[in-house]
Formats: C-alpha cells, structure tokens, sequence
C-alpha cells in the first residue's frame, strides 16, 4: 500500500502522527477526517498507512516503554475521581495557614480564599484610578498588539511596548473589552525602583508567604476586560489575589497533562473556553474545574496546574511564588 498520508497537509499528517502514538483509537481518528471532507475508504486507508509509519510505530514502542508512568497517571486520576475533587473547587473562609498549607498546597489542590486578603491595603491602594493618580507618570513596560499575534503568549518579545502608567490605565478604563493590551508578568512592573512603594501595600502571612527581593517573586497583572492568557502551566505552585475586577478560571490537574496537547514546554494547544474535540480528541478525558475569582479572593493553583485565564472585567491581579515552607517553593523541573 502506498503511503495515502502524503495525501494530507502537513498540518493534518502531524495531527493524525501525534493522536496515534497518543493511543487515540483509529476509528475515532478515521472520523475526525471523513468530518473533515476525505472519502470513508480513503479516510481508513490512511489512518491504517500512518499506523504502518517507522516514525509512528517508534513513538508508539516509546509510548509504550512509557507505560508504567501512564499506568501510574491513570491511578491518580482514578483516585482524584472517587474523592469527588474533580467536581469541585472549594470556597473557604476563616483559612489558617497551618490547614492551607497542609490541606492544599502540600496535597497538590487547589483552594480559593474568600478573605485571605481581608486588610490588605492593595484592595484600595491599587484600583486602577488609584494606581493612575499615584504613579500616573511612571513609564511601564506593557504587552500591545497582541490581538493581532496568535502566538503572542509564546513569542511575546514583538509585543513588548513602553507608555505611561496613566496613559495605559485610561485606555483600560475607556477602551472597551480587548485582548490587545496588557500589562503582565513578564514586564517586571514592581522591579521598577519607581513602583516598589507598592511592595508596601501588601501583606506576607507567616507560615504561607515569604517576604524576598528575589527578582519575580511578586507580579502585578493589569489588563482590560476581555484578557485573556491560553492554556498553560506553571513550574511552581502559584498564591493568585484578585484585587479588583474578576477573572474565570479553567483549572485542569497536572496529572492529566497527557491530555492537553502541550507543544511548546508549558503552553497547551487547546483553547479550553472553545475545545475542537474533534483536532484534540484526548482532552475529553480531562476533568475541567472552572471557577471566577473577584475582588479580594485568593486563588492557590498547584504546581503543573493546567490554567486558561479570561478577564470580565478590567483587572488589577497579584501572583506570589514564595511560600514559607523548608525548602521553599518546590519547582516541576523541566527536562
């Protein structure tokens, strides 16, 4: 039999390469084609082709060499299930630090807080007309362009812009919903001398948070409604506060990372708001929690999290990294 895959686009032969060394079985592949306009027989006959491929019977004989880890993955899913948590994300209030670092953080789940940031003088200090009138004249970094760059969250070097604080936080306020502009991690806004009396304003609980000059530790967001950050994982666990505005939250456990589709270290391919099961097939295996966070609430996303974060409003967020545990945060080490 001649090789049919040649047939398709590369993009296509890519695609039916990947999902068949992810174990998808071929009848639902042979659909997904058919779906998209080839003929039943010439549909069969290519899923049987690639099958057949070197390449592809290698990563299949390397998928299966992998099979006690998947075993291992599939086990903790199982349990995940039978414990309930992978329908519900817990609301908590009156939280000490002792039961959320025992009961979260070193049990790998995610929590949010209602009150955790009950006094913090951000939640006034840093609404976006306050940050406006304090620091209006401050030159930051931001991201801009970004609507017109698909790939903006992994090559985002092209988006980096300089405009004043006031400037940028008028054109939230006013502008409307966009994914254009935003100002986020990556521009190291409170490692500016200028911005660090916002350091100030926020607060480090004993036995959850360390206070640190370490570049990154603590990062601002700021951003119109309609931000919207893809698929993604962090390498540590993150402490997310919502100061003003809210934010929707797709959360999806680490130990189901062999659904997502990850293409480019900790960025997935699918778009968890719109998921094209049929391109993606594996990921109906995986267990989507979703939650908004609002003003004042804290959001602990565990290491390996898979997240997709959307704005309904302009935003002003904070993400600490810090945790004041032995040993500090611990760190998924990419190979």
């Amino acid at each position: 039999m001649g090789d049919v895959t040649s047939k398709l686009t590369p993009g296509w032969r890519t695609w039916l390469a990947e999902n068949l060394v992810l174990g998808v079985a071929p009848e639902t592949l042979t659909h997904t084609l058919v779906q998209s306009g080839v003929a039943p027989a010439e549909a069969r006959a290519t899923v049987e082709s690639a099958s057949q491929h070197p390449a592809v019977a290698q990563g299949r004989r390397r998928a299966a060499s992998h099979g006690r880890l998947r075993s291992l993955l599939e086990t903790r899913v199982a349990l995940h299930r039978q414990s309930g948590w992978h329908q519900r994300l817990e609301r908590r209030r009156g939280v000490s630090a002792r039961e959320l670092m025992e009961r979260y953080y070193l049990a790998h789940r995610p929590v949010i807080l209602e009150d955790f940031m009950d006094g913090w003088p951000a939640l006034e200090r840093w609404q976006p007309r306050a940050l406006a009138e304090r620091y209006g004249d401050v030159e930051v970094e931001v991201m801009a362009g970004r609507d017109s760059r698909a790939d903006h969250d992994l090559d985002p070097e092209d988006c980096r812009t300089v405009m004043r604080f006031g400037e940028f936080i008028r054109r939230l306020l006013e502008g409307g919903p966009s994914n254009d502009l935003y100002l986020t991690a990556r521009n190291f806004a409170l490692e500016r001398a200028e911005l660090r009396g916002l350091m100030e304003d926020v607060r480090y609980p004993p036995g959850v948070l360390r206070q640190t000059d370490l570049v990154g530790a603590v990062k601002l967001w700021v951003g119109p409604e309609g931000t919207r950050t893809a698929m993604h994982h962090d390498l540590g666990t993150v402490f997310f506060g919502q100061i003003a505005g809210r934010k929707r939250f797709r959360l999806i456990p680490s130990f189901q990372t062999h659904h997502l589709y990850s293409h480019r270290e900790v960025w997935s391919q699918v778009d968890a708001d719109a998921p094209d099961l049929e391109r993606f097939p594996a990921y109906r295996e995986a267990d989507v929690l979703e939650a908004v966070v609002g003003p004042g609430e804290m959001l602990l996303i565990p290491a390996g999290w898979w997240h997709q974060v959307f704005a309904l409003d302009v935003s002003v967020s904070v993400t600490f990294q810090e945790f004041d545990v032995p040993g500090g945060n611990t760190w998924w080490k990419l190979r």
